[in-house]
């Protein structure tokens, strides 16, 4: 049974396609990820899924960078709870 993760703004992303959850000020002091992100966005391989300032992303395995309301904390709790519901 395939799953899904929502990501707010309307955005549901397919569990299996996450490859990282990321948290927006654990990783955003690090010049890498600005380095990343600012290349992704200059790619268009940016979503915005979030409604105010994005509180965490995730790495899709295509290579897109979904930027969410929720925190990492919340979507990985999503994640677990999801996989406890179905298997």
């Amino acid at each position: 049974m395939k799953g899904y993760v929502y990501a707010g703004g309307g955005t549901a992303i397919d569990r299996d396609d996450i490859v990282g959850i990321f948290d927006m000020d654990n990783t955003s002091w690090s010049h890498l990820t600005r380095k990343f992100l600012s290349r992704a966005e200059r790619d268009g391989r940016v979503v915005n899924a979030a409604e105010d300032l994005p509180r965490s992303f995730l790495l899709c395995g295509d290579g897109n960078v979904i930027l969410t309301q929720p925190t990492a904390a919340t979507l990985v709790r999503r994640l677990e709870d999801r996989e406890r519901t179905y298997g």
